[in-house]
């Protein structure tokens, strides 16, 4: 089934997408190629083919979840412009 000039002008309104007059037939080709592509892959047998939730078979490295440095909060907050019972004050910016 071949899209037509048309067809595209009509999909791109729906999207509110401007393609000017001297593209549509480059557009309209290049949508009839991907309809194109698509219509091959769906003649692929996929029949006994286990669907992948990843393409990479593998399992997940971690690291360990554990504290890794130790943060000195004085000496942060000590060049902080404001602070107040151990927390960071910041300008108010919502009334």
């Amino acid at each position: 089934m071949a899209t037509t000039s048309a067809d595209v002008r009509a999909v791109a309104q729906l999207a509110q997408l401007r393609i000017e007059d001297d593209a549509i037939d480059d557009v309209t080709e290049r949508f009839n190629r991907i309809l194109d592509l698509v219509a091959e892959l769906q003649q692929i047998d996929t029949q006994g083919v286990e669907p992948m939730s990843n393409p990479h078979d593998m399992e997940q490295r971690l690291r360990p979840d554990a504290v890794t440095e130790q943060v000195d909060r004085t000496a942060l907050q000590d060049v902080a412009p404001a602070v107040e019972d151990g927390f960071f004050l910041v300008p108010r910016v919502i009334d």
